[in-house]
């Protein structure tokens, strides 16, 4: 019983295995390049499991056939210097590694291929929508040139269709990551990185900055949206036009919470076609799930958000409001405001 503790490290190992959020591993493939990867991760693993099995077995063959025995003093055979298992040994290793090597390449170029314009695959035409991803500490920015959208936080985009991605970072390196869907890419400053991936069903699929990059790094979150091709077109329509679709604020509270929003907020923050870009998009706000990437949406954690960004996400560049800058009766008014940021249904 006294080495029992030995045995903690173990079950701490078990009880992490079964944490997780839902859609952010990479063994559960949801497309194309994410199934690509994950069939690589199983080749290797598979290797891995033949070669040790192999290994062991050898192990324990010589350890059962050459033991010691009582009286038995002769030496075994040697084989040092034996041509044929040395040529076995070689060239059994050369065969994995090319097991492994020729499928890599070949989704390596694969991966790497992003031309679609014109393109045909399977006998239909490429759909593509393209996206530049810039990373900032600490959120992300979406924009989609040919569309003339740009959001924050909320990636969406089609099913059944080929997104072409350029990475970018506007301060230190990054590194996107949307485990369900494609492995990660970094986001390096100065340096545009490209990638593509593809989501064949709906959904939404969590996503994650993989590389260390300053104090709230593991706070880094953002999603990936997956609609229908119909229901995407709807929705850069209306982000591409916001003046015609965006809900106006519903009562006079919420009239004052964009006064308070144009006197704090929209220097940095831009609301349809209105505002700086230093900080997230915020035109369908109200719609989001989460604030500051990771803070379940309710009215509490916004507040507190906007009272002390520092506390919630170290590091950020966005002020804090105190009392002094943002009165209880202004919050409240503001909270009204950002809630009420939607983008209508046509």
């Amino acid at each position: 019983m006294k080495y029992i503790w030995r045995l903690l490290p173990i079950s701490f190992i078990l009880l992490l295995s079964g944490c997780g959020v839902e859609n952010l591993s990479a063994l559960d493939p949801q497309g194309p390049v994410a199934e690509m990867q994950y069939s690589l991760i199983q080749l290797s693993l598979y290797i891995m499991i033949f070669v040790l099995v192999v290994v062991f077995a050898i192990y324990i063959f010589v350890i059962v056939r050459f033991r010691e025995r009582p009286g038995d003093t002769h030496i075994p055979k040697q084989v040092h210097g034996n041509r044929t298992l040395e040529i076995i040994w070689t060239t059994i290793p050369i065969l994995l590694l090319l097991m492994l090597a020729i499928p890599n390449v070949m989704d390596t170029f694969t991966l790497a291929d992003m031309s679609v314009d014109g393109g045909v695959e399977d006998g239909e035409e490429i759909d593509h929508v393209r996206v530049e991803v810039t990373a900032h500490q600490f959120w992300w920015e979406f924009e989609y040139p040919d569309l003339d959208v740009v959001a924050g936080q909320d990636m969406y985009i089609p099913t059944d269709t080929r997104i072409l991605i350029e990475l970018q970072s506007s301060d230190v390196q990054h590194s996107f990551w949307v485990p369900a869907l494609a492995g990660k890419q970094d986001n390096v400053p100065g340096i545009t990185n490209e990638m593509w991936l593809e989501a064949p069903e709906e959904g939404v699929f969590m996503g994650k900055c993989t590389e260390l990059c300053g104090p709230s790094h593991w706070l880094m979150d953002f999603k990936v949206i997956a609609v229908d091709p119909d229901t995407f077109d709807t929705w850069a329509t209306n982000m591409a036009e916001p003046p015609a679709h965006l809900a106006e604020p519903e009562g006079q509270v919420a009239v004052d919470g964009r006064g308070v929003f144009e006197e704090s907020c929209i220097s940095c923050h831009a609301v349809g076609d209105e505002g700086g870009n230093i900080g997230p998009d915020l035109t369908n706000f109200g719609e989001r799930e989460v604030i500051a990437g990771y803070l379940d949406y309710d009215m509490d954690n916004l507040e507190a958000w906007l009272r002390d960004t520092q506390d919630l996400k170290p590091g950020n560049e966005m002020p804090s409001f105190n009392e002094e800058a943002i009165n209880a009766e202004e919050m409240d008014a503001l909270l009204e405001y950002l809630d009420s940021l939607k983008i209508l249904e046509e």
